[in-house]
């Protein structure tokens, strides 16, 4: 299988009719409903809680409720999420995938692969924009599930006031069950999400449409001369309300990370067609209902179902609010172990749960990391209104850093016309801007934590890539050359005892000698007849070809049992050193490894605060800190226990 096969992360039709149309049809629908399941509940939720939250009077801005603002407010939201995620997103952004993959981490993949050498500089600026972005984006995984889930089980207020008390220990006992579940994998909670997600768009597209049937002339607001006369006329006021229009377009970066797990094609053609004409329905009803009576403001959403189906929507809100969560904590997962492989954050236990499509992983320090956060959000803030412009902080940041990335890689992938990448990009980045400036004004009011979490995880990320650079040069410097270390063994300058067997090191490249050969060699005077310096290669891909996945090189001498083995992986596989190692051919290692018995060594570092002045202190202790999270190296390579032993050194950063 070649990296380009599952582009669109469509698992391949089952054997007997996989050929024929109505098979490869039955496959799109199944991806398409579990996308569905997975990828849409966030956006897809954001009617319960953005129209009531515009009009909040505990608000610190508030918008007057008035005929006009209501018809300006319907119309920038509908305005902003055809821009914003139709645009931007599904026809633009998730243009711009990497095999595949897509999310904030996928764009700066691109950014330094494309760059051209006059535009380092930049290019590293806008990676540096990027991994913020991808920071953010963490925030959002946390805000997410607390919000949305807090958001409809507070239904509960509307059809029955007495269990408000209940509200929050519901919310924790739902988000708790969610977590719970995570690693069973993306494929089978999408199966069990999908069909309730039909029920939901379509439920909440009926709503809209009997709302609009009382007051037709909401319809009007689809015409963007509301909003523009909305922005123009009062924009004292529409510029405050634009920091919970942003409500509206949550999801947007959720839908472009999760591209992985079912592929651009399936993404689109859902959005297009069910999820974002049943938001807009939602909308419409949602407004009518408002100017028909404007005491219904305080829940719009499930004051426009019929009274005898509030229960049932309430119930179904709730559904559809946990899959809301799914949809980041998905995107969390992707973006944490892209992160990982490309060398901002530690070497990270990842669990791929699904066969067919690779992009489905599970991880399970994320996971629990961001259930207790999230917990913590939950009973820190206790209502959603108090979380609402923590939210859209983080939405509108992400997206303004994506919109941003895109157009660069757009420029340098496609080579598009100048004239019109500047146009497109100044339109969408001052609408982009607004919104970011909107959410600004609500800094006092929350809008700090995602602020305060982006940077946190920033922080973490950038000094992870620093202390990783210092930990190899000096490790280097320790290690010594691998050229010279191999020509004294078969010179003799170091005199050893050749035992039976083979001996797999593993090593960071093939520049040094890896420290627990050296010490092996240097201090019990043995080598292996047959050994293998070992080098494990992330590239910038999603998947390496089977073809290209082992490089030897038999380090200037064919003859004395010592080679150096490259094994690439992309960075969405899980590597498998001994299944890589059966692949090789006896003439290419210098005769036949016994792998059966082979034994695998690896160098562990301590990690030392040193004196000389690499970081600052407190950098350096961070580093440490986040380097005890660092997966299994036996575990994360697939070595076998029994045979894997471990040898330690020390480093000062």
């Amino acid at each position: 299988m070649t990296g380009r096969q599952h582009t669109e992360g469509e698992p391949a039709a089952p054997h007997g009719d996989g050929g024929g149309v109505g098979g490869r049809e039955v496959v799109r629908l199944a991806v398409v409903v579990g996308a569905l399941g997975v990828v849409f509940g966030d956006i897809g939720t954001s009617p319960i809680y953005t129209l009531q939250t515009v009009f909040s009077p505990a608000d610190p801005h508030p918008v007057p409720l008035t005929t006009d603002n209501v018809f300006g407010v319907v119309s920038l939201i509908f305005w902003s999420v055809t821009i914003i995620v139709t645009v931007t997103y599904v026809l633009l952004a998730m243009r711009a995938d990497n095999d595949g993959e897509g999310g904030i981490m996928a764009l700066i993949t691109l950014v330094r692969r494309w760059n051209a050498p006059r535009g380092r500089r930049a290019a590293g600026a806008l990676a540096a924009l990027g991994i913020f972005g991808a920071a953010l984006f963490f925030g959002d995984s946390m805000i997410t599930p607390a919000i949305s889930v807090l958001s409809a089980v507070e239904g509960l207020k509307v059809v029955q006031p007495s269990l408000e008390d209940l509200i929050v220990p519901i919310t924790a006992a739902i988000i708790v069950a969610l977590f719970a579940v995570q690693r069973r994998g993306t494929a089978a909670v999408g199966r069990v999400f999908g069909p309730v997600m039909i029920a939901w768009f379509l439920a909440i597209a009926a709503c809209g449409v009997a709302g609009i049937a009382r007051y037709p002339a909401i319809l009007k607001a689809l015409s963007p001369t509301y909003a523009l006369e909305f922005l123009a006329g009062n924009f004292g006021i529409a510029f405050f309300a634009l920091a919970a229009i942003v409500l509206a377009v949550t999801g947007a970066e959720a839908l472009y990370a999760d591209m992985g797990h079912f592929g651009r094609r399936s993404i689109t053609r859902a959005w297009m067609i069910l999820v974002f004409p049943a938001c807009v329905l939602s909308y419409l009803g949602q407004g009518a209902l408002v100017l028909a009576d404007p005491t219904t403001i305080s829940s719009p959403f499930f004051l426009l179902a019929p009274h005898w189906a509030r229960w049932p929507i309430v119930l179904l809100a709730t559904a559809a609010t946990v899959i809301a969560s799914q949809a980041v904590i998905t995107g969390a997962f992707s973006v944490a172990a892209q992160a990982a492989r490309l060398g901002y954050l530690p070497r990270l236990r990842i669990t791929h749960t699904s066969a067919s499509t690779i992009g489905q992983i599970y991880v399970p320090w994320i996971n629990w990391l961001l259930l207790v956060s999230v917990l913590t959000l939950v009973f820190a803030f206790r209502t959603s209104a108090a979380l609402a412009f923590a939210f859209g902080m983080a939405v509108i940041c992400t997206i303004t850093i994506t919109t941003l990335l895109f157009f660069y890689v757009a420029r340098l992938r496609w080579g598009a016309p100048t004239w019109l990448l500047v146009t497109s990009a100044s339109v969408l980045l001052l609408i982009d801007g607004m919104f970011v400036a909107a959410n600004l004004t609500k800094l006092l009011h929350g809008a700090w934590l995602p602020l305060l979490i982006g940077l946190t995880a920033f922080t973490i990320m950038t000094t992870w890539q620093r202390g990783r650079a210092i930990v190899t040069a000096e490790r280097q410097r320790h290690e010594g050359s691998l050229t010279e270390f191999v020509a004294e063994l078969a010179d003799g300058t170091l005199p050893t005892s050749t035992v039976h067997g083979t001996a797999v090191f593993l090593n960071r490249g093939a520049q040094t000698a890896p420290l627990a050969l050296r010490a092996n060699v240097e201090h019990n005077h043995i080598r292996h007849q047959h050994v293998v310096i070992l080098s494990v290669q992330t590239d910038p891909v999603p998947r390496v070809p089977a073809a290209e996945r082992t490089t030897v090189d038999h380090l200037g001498h064919a003859d004395d049992g010592v080679i150096h083995l490259t094994v690439r992986y992309g960075y969405t596989e899980t590597p498998d050193i001994p299944a890589a190692l059966q692949t090789l051919d006896p003439d290419q290692t210098e005769g036949q490894l016994d792998l059966d018995q082979a034994s695998y060594f690896l160098s562990k570092i301590e990690l030392r605060s040193g004196p000389d002045p690499t970081m600052a202190r407190w950098r350096k202790h961070l580093f440490m800190a986040t380097s005890h999270i660092t997966a299994d190296a036996a575990e994360q390579f697939g070595l076998p226990r029994d045979r894997t032993v471990i040898m330690g050194s020390h480093i000062d950063v």
